[in-house]
């Protein structure tokens, strides 16, 4: 059994920022395996059902970003899982611009939501699908940043590494995640490497 997390932020207002990727890697997924999370429970939308015979429930925390720990502490407990048993979705703005990286374990970095799990859940021992935002300006906020939504141009690139990211993640479940990580690590799905400063008609 796994408990796949995609980490955002809940409500209208954030829905196509760059911070959501997470709750947009789920929605990739229900729509592939045909699961509705729509069920309000561990503080956050769930949904549940099956891949390749494996039990797998989707979850949105709706704790706000920040505190998407209280969330998967509450589920992990619920089903009595290990970290192991968790996949995480969550956005990185240090890495290239639609670029998607798995990783086994490891720190939380400067993600607010992964140090939030980490923190209430005790391990760093949880699988993370990191997909890239692009990078701010040197002297724009951080926030801001993240919390802002996607130029036009980018976005059939953003849904590109989401589709990859829950086909990836289908890979872990059914193969392992060793499979998924030589099929899908460090691929970029677009052809031009992003920076924030680039030219407004940059094409990838």
């Amino acid at each position: 059994m796994y408990i796949i997390v995609g980490l955002g932020n809940p409500g209208k207002r954030y829905e196509d920022t760059r911070h959501n990727i997470g709750f947009k890697t789920i929605d990739a997924l229900a729509d592939k395996l045909n699961i509705k999370v729509n069920k309000i429970k561990f503080k956050g939308l769930v949904g549940e059902g099956r891949i390749a015979g494996e039990k797998v429930i989707l979850l949105k925390p709706h704790t706000f970003m920040n505190n998407s720990g209280e969330s998967v502490v509450e589920i992990l407990n619920f089903y009595k899982l290990k970290p192991e048993n968790l996949l995480v979705v969550v956005d990185d703005i240090d890495i290239e611009f639609a670029q998607l990286k798995i990783k086994k374990n490891g720190s939380a970095g400067t993600h607010n939501g992964l140090k939030s799990i980490v923190n209430l859940i005790g391990s760093k021992d949880f699988a993370r699908f990191k997909i890239g935002v692009g990078k701010k300006h040197p002297n724009e906020d951080l926030a801001s940043f993240v919390l802002s939504n996607f130029p036009s141009r980018d976005k059939k690139h953003i849904e590109d590494a989401v589709d990859a990211c829950s086909e990836s993640i289908i890979k872990t479940v059914t193969d392992g995640i060793d499979v998924a990580m030589n099929s899908y690590n460090n691929n970029i799905y677009c052809c031009l490497l992003y920076t924030s400063d680039a030219a407004d008609d940059m094409q990838c």
